[in-house]
């Protein structure tokens, strides 16, 4: 029988913040001055989620750190101006910390960004820890992120849930053992997230205090 679940383990982008128009003109921009005509909003809707090394990498792999840093430097200057935040999400995560939830943000992105969105939403305050890109050697779908917010948090993998918009997120969760949730909000819809078989799809964030209500005594 599964353990009733008492840790929260979130992906941001795209689950917690919507980024999703930030991340798509960012790539156009950039790719658009690299190579010209070939990717439209369709195609770099596929590079939301895994980390820019693991997308650049299967782009141009002789170019990967040149294009990043104009990636990150552009994402920056952009970023307050395209982003915001998904309905209900600083009202639910508060709540679930008042109930004693352990969370975490377990993301692809570098702690200083996640940071900068997660002041922007003011919650910063609320995640007992943070495991970015720049914390483990290998991002999601590997389990080393998940395993390290694990031991962090002092937390049971078989109480343990990871919440996502993408197919890393849930493929990273099965491997580290733990349930899953997808996020029907998903960039690239419901039908996409649910191929992986995630535990559970949530339609609003605030279902989650419905799957953690027996969690905390």
């Amino acid at each position: 029988m599964n353990k009733d679940i008492t840790t929260l383990l979130f992906d941001f982008d795209g689950t917690l913040l919507d980024t999703n128009e930030l991340i798509v003109q960012t790539f156009l921009s950039v790719l658009g001055e690299h190579f010209p005509g070939e990717y439209g909003r369709e195609d770099v809707l596929h590079f939301i989620g895994p980390s820019l090394e693991q997308t650049f990498t299967k782009i141009a792999p002789d170019k990967v750190s040149e294009l990043s840093d104009q990636y990150r430097r552009l994402n920056r200057t952009l970023h307050d101006e395209l982003v915001s935040e998904y309905d209900g999400v600083a009202e639910t995560l508060r709540t679930l910390k008042s109930r004693g939830l352990k969370m975490a943000i377990v993301s692809t992105k570098r702690e200083e960004t996640i940071l900068h969105g997660l002041k922007l939403m003011g919650v910063h305050d609320v995640f007992d820890v943070l495991v970015a890109l720049d914390h483990v050697q290998n991002p999601k779908p590997h389990p080393e992120p998940l395993e390290l917010a694990l031991r962090l948090l002092e937390a049971d993998q078989q109480e343990a849930l990871m919440i996502g918009d993408n197919s890393h997120d849930i493929e990273g969760g099965k491997n580290a053992g733990v349930r899953t949730a997808g996020v029907a909000w998903t960039a690239k819809g419901e039908e996409f997230l649910a191929s992986f078989e995630p535990d559970f799809m949530l339609q609003h964030i605030s279902d989650l205090l419905e799957l953690t209500k027996a969690g905390v005594k």
